[in-house]
């Protein structure tokens, strides 16, 4: 039978500073906390209404009539649609008219926001939502700050109160897993931290492969991954895109000390 550590929070949170991360999905790094005592209920309880502002205004450039697009579409609605998401702060990269992995990823990012489904192709609502600048907010208010909203699965880039970039990203499942006769909790814990370490590529970690980590609580990081689904899939860090990672290195988005709040 498998044997779940009986521990307080407290001491799961403590023994979280010292583990590892990330993912069940399918790359992964190193291990999470020890924390049974939380309950599967919360992994699966629904999450708050959106919290957005509609603060960028609606943009002539959008189709009058757009048709729904998804993964492999290619044309100037494509276009219309990257440009409107960069407008709105979704990194998306470079507008080039297809639709392809980054595109979604910021189409999710949106999605999230507005509180919609969230299958990456864009339909009426989604449409809709870019039409009427959905955003959501910033909890800070002063100074460079990341933000990792547990509930929508956003990771944020925030200055001085202001969102500059929106990501999505995948975070803990709050799933159980075993390393090495012990029961892990794959968490991430809430709090504010800062990025204290880097690492410019590959590191193999215990429970798998992480892209660039930026570690901001002990061995939780954000990073790269291959597999960055819409929904919490990691051992406990915060996934992004490969592309978004390489993007924030070259950028110095996360440079060490970066205040990262998780909420």
């Amino acid at each position: 039978m498998r044997r779940i550590l009986a521990i307080t929070i407290a001491a799961a949170t403590a023994l979280t500073l010292a583990a590892g991360c990330d993912t069940a999905d399918p790359v992964a790094d190193g291990p999470a906390t020890p924390s049974p005592s939380v309950s599967a209920a919360e992994s699966s309880a629904p999450a708050a209404s959106p919290s957005v502002s509609p603060s960028v205004s609606p943009t002539p450039t959008l189709p009058a009539k757009p048709k729904k697009l998804k993964s492999g579409a290619k044309g100037p609605e494509v276009l219309a649609l990257q440009n409107r998401l960069t407008e709105l702060g979704y990194w998306n990269g470079k507008a080039d008219g297809k639709f392809g992995g980054t595109t979604q990823q910021a189409v999710f990012a949106l999605q999230k926001a507005a509180g919609l489904g969230r299958d990456g192709t864009v339909g009426p609502k989604t449409w809709k939502a870019l039409e009427d600048g959905v955003r959501p907010e910033a909890k800070s208010t002063s100074g460079k700050v990341v933000e990792i909203n547990l509930k929508r699965q956003l990771l944020m880039l925030v200055d001085d109160g202001r969102i500059t970039q929106i990501f999505n990203t995948s975070t803990g499942s709050m799933e159980y897993y075993e390393q090495e006769g012990q029961t892990y909790l794959a968490d991430t814990p809430r709090g504010k931290f800062r990025v204290s370490r880097q690492i410019d590529g590959w590191r193999n970690a215990p429970l798998g492969l992480l892209w660039r980590p930026k570690y901001f609580n002990g061995g939780i990081a954000v990073h790269g991954a291959p597999s960055v689904p819409p929904y919490p899939a990691s051992h406990g860090c915060a996934r992004v895109s490969i592309s978004a990672m390489n993007w924030m290195w070259k950028n110095d988005a996360l440079p060490i000390k970066t205040r990262v709040w998780v909420y």
